[in-house]
């Protein structure tokens, strides 16, 4: 899949891959660079993923590079190296949080067990912030089976972040440990009138309340209004609860993993 560009540089492509929690994400660039074309996407749930060989990756050519973070275990990331193998002889490469890397510098106290989600999460951000303007401190969203929120300052420093339960999970928590009490599907209202609107109620406003409360955290230590992002395969739905304003963007994941694969790749040359 190399071709060359109007310049005459040999172009590469790309396979960016998301393993979370509950779905495989994939997306295909036509170089491994944050300005690069999307050239395919697709999503399974991880139940699914021993059929990505003969089916959604079936019919890619082979990438020339391949980086991808997970979060789901071991036992998956096997699997999804199989169907790799089954496809192409190109190895996958899997992110490890590091001390620092693209620009980011953790701050957690060791910092290889940050989750790679949010370490690429975070470098996507701050990468996007920096395209369209000057650095600010930032506060950046994954809402998932779990929710992660986490703070950057100005200069790129990791400050530290939450990790809360999703809303499918505090659902779950409370249909167990509460006798008699089931979980239909709700609607959002500020005044909930019965046990289903206040269940999905008090999930989303536990959320919001603890994101809200890092905003406070990131203003009052940096002094200074934070840029915020919000993504995650349930996003769509916090979004629009919060009392201040989120951008949503669905790509923050990718958007990482293709500053980091151009940074390495320019590390090496």
């Amino acid at each position: 899949m190399r071709r060359l560009d109007f310049d005459g540089e040999l172009k590469m492509s790309f396979l960016a891959v998301d393993i979370g929690n509950t779905r495989l994400k994939w997306a295909v660039y036509d170089a491994p660079q944050p300005d690069a074309t999307l050239l395919a996407s697709g999503a399974e749930f991880l139940e699914n993923v021993d059929k990505l060989a003969e089916g959604a990756w079936a019919a890619l050519p082979a990438p020339d590079r391949i980086l991808g973070c997970i979060v789901a275990g071991d036992a998956i990331k096997r699997r999804v190296e199989e169907q790799m193998e089954e496809l192409w002889d190109v190895p996958a490469h899997w992110v490890v949080a590091s001390a620092a890397e693209a620009g980011l510098v953790n701050g957690y106290d060791h910092p290889t067990r940050l989750g790679a989600d949010r370490w690429v999460a975070m470098i996507g951000a701050r990468h996007r912030m920096l395209a369209t303007g000057d650095a600010r401190p930032m506060v950046i969203v994954m809402v998932g089976t779990a929710v992660t929120v986490e703070a950057v300052d100005a200069s790129g420093a990791f400050l530290g972040g939450f990790i809360l339960p999703g809303h499918g999970i505090m659902l779950r928590a409370l249909e167990s440990g509460t006798a008699g009490l089931h979980v239909p599907t709700g609607d959002v209202r500020e005044f909930p009138t019965n046990t289903s609107d206040a269940l999905t109620s008090g999930g989303t406003f536990a959320i919001a309340g603890a994101i809200e409360r890092m905003v406070q955290h990131v203003r009052r230590r940096c002094g200074q209004e934070p840029a915020r992002y919000m993504t995650g395969g349930a996003g769509w739905k916090m979004a629009p609860h919060m009392s201040v304003a989120f951008e949503l963007v669905d790509s923050l994941i990718f958007d990482g993993l293709l500053v980091m694969q151009q940074a390495r790749l320019q590390a090496n040359s």
